[in-house]
């Protein structure tokens, strides 16, 4: 059976991500070579500029599928809303461990796209996550009446700070006790 152009597209694709995101989570954004990139791969050099166009460019897409994978590990289902807040926290900040994460989210993500880009991207992905938990708690009465999309950046904000904190080699239990503490304070 002869492969599709939308097939041969969506598997080179795959290869310069899936390249990439091992390069990158072992030795950093700046230690890795397109070449490097291409070269693991299995394909041409024209074919990452092609998909991609930069090296940055695919960076950008090896993190969103990094968040995509991080949303679907901090959903944590409960019957409780507070239990989904409160264990979507200690999920993010399980993931925020992972060596993968600390480097290409953590370390890497806000030197090469920028403040103002990378938390963009954290936004688009966590930001409904945590307001969609917000809103459950608030319509079930276990989250004090509380504006819920300023609370929503306040907690993704105290979240990724708790993660570059745990990156950074402080302790995973005290900054989880830390971001609970404060949403204790909301509780109802």
């Amino acid at each position: 059976m002869r492969r599709t152009q939308e097939d041969r597209t969506r598997t080179t694709r795959a290869a310069l991500v899936a390249a990439a995101r091992t390069l990158f989570a072992d030795h950093g954004y700046a230690a890795v070579s397109a070449e490097q990139i291409v070269t693991a791969a299995g394909v041409t050099r024209g074919a990452l500029q092609h998909h991609f166009g930069d090296k940055k460019a695919l960076f950008r897409e090896v993190l969103e599928q990094l968040e995509i994978e991080l949303g679907a590990r901090i959903l944590v289902p409960a019957d409780d809303p507070w239990a989904v807040l409160t264990g979507g926290i200690g999920a993010f900040l399980d993931a925020c461990e992972d060596p993968e994460m600390v480097q290409i989210a953590l370390r890497d993500a806000p030197a090469v796209l920028g403040w103002q880009e990378w938390r963009e991207v954290e936004a688009r992905h966590n930001l409904a996550l945590i307001e969609a938990a917000l809103t459950l708690a608030l319509e079930a009465g276990v989250l004090r009446p509380t504006p819920v999309k300023p609370l929503a950046h306040l907690l993704l904000s105290a979240s990724i700070e708790a993660a570059l904190l745990v990156a950074s080699g402080h302790p995973r239990d005290e900054a989880e006790q830390t971001l609970r503490t404060l949403l204790d304070g909301l509780h109802a």
